[in-house]
């Protein structure tokens, strides 16, 4: 192997791009693909080819990663870039998708000799940005000396959780993971709501529970988005958090599990898109707990 790979990013959205980036800023050659062009031409700028098609960007890759919104997206996508997928091709497959669909993309690695990855990330836009995400990763052995330097580029830390990548134990772990975030957001959104409604300043909340065991940074960093009105751009968008949330309360009732807080949750969030945030940062479900637009 040498120090330079060919990668292809197929999906350059919020983080899609970000990692991009990061992999031409890690002197990997970039081969970029967005199903709207234009949110794919600013990575230009920083060296990647801009592709028309999904076949044009995996021409030549090493590594394909996939950034997409969800599964069918995922496998749509790859349906397109079949014709010039060379067997033996290493694909790291980002997308947050459902157990099931996992199941549907690794059958198309087969059919056409790739190595696959289940490879969701753990972060947002800043770390993204940052080149901090946590890769959750599963696969073969035989090709992680090709996906590592990808990982490598995008993230600070890679958790391994097994060999088969078709198993599904990433994005099984990415779900769970996910289902804190989800309900960890909107009960912030609540308690600023609640406050607001009972006429509490959220300092005296923060004061309350400042450096005990309901502390958390999270709260900090959420509730700030909301009471400075910096809910754009979006660390994640409301209606990328409404479908992950659709995605874990899935997976719970395949497996016998009912989750309320993240059904509550997704309920929530799409109400916030409905009603005009859907492209603010998920923290905007926040809005959800009114009837009408809260005064400033």
């Amino acid at each position: 192997m040498t120090d330079q790979l060919t990668v292809s990013v197929l999906g350059t959205g919020i983080m899609g791009a970000a990692m991009a980036r990061n992999l031409a800023r890690a002197g990997h050659a970039v081969r970029a693909w967005n199903r709207t062009r234009a949110k794919a031409e600013p990575l230009a700028a920083d060296g990647a080819h801009i592709a028309g098609t999904p076949a044009e960007a995996v021409e030549s890759a090493d590594v394909v990663l996939t950034m997409l919104y969800d599964g069918p997206a995922a496998l749509e996508t790859m349906r397109q870039a079949a014709p010039a997928l060379r067997p033996g091709t290493a694909w790291a497959q980002s997308t947050t998708v459902g157990i099931e669909h996992v199941t549907a993309l690794a059958g198309f690695a087969r059919e056409h000799g790739l190595l696959f990855y289940d490879a969701p990330v753990l972060g947002t836009r800043g770390p993204a940005e940052a080149g901090q995400l946590t890769v959750l990763a599963a696969g073969p052995g035989e090709g992680r000396d090709r996906v590592a330097p990808v990982f490598d580029a995008v993230g600070t830390r890679t958790v391994w959780t097994g060999e088969d990548g078709a198993a599904g134990s990433a994005t099984r772990l990415k779900l769970v993971a996910n289902s804190w975030v989800v309900a960890a957001t909107s009960a912030v959104g609540e308690s600023l709501a609640l406050a607001k409604a009972l006429d509490v300043a959220p300092e005296d909340f923060f004061g309350l529970i400042a450096g005990g065991p309901l502390d958390m940074g999270y709260l900090h960093a959420k509730a700030a988005l909301i009471l400075e009105g910096r809910l754009s751009p979006a660390q994640f968008a409301v209606t990328t958090a409404a479908k992950d949330a659709r995605l874990i309360v899935r997976a719970g009732e395949q497996h016998g599990v009912r989750l309320d807080v993240a059904a509550a949750s997704a309920e929530r969030l799409e109400r916030a898109a409905v009603r005009g945030h859907g492209d603010e940062d998920m923290a905007a479900a926040y809005y959800a707990s009114f009837d009408e637009q809260p005064p400033a």
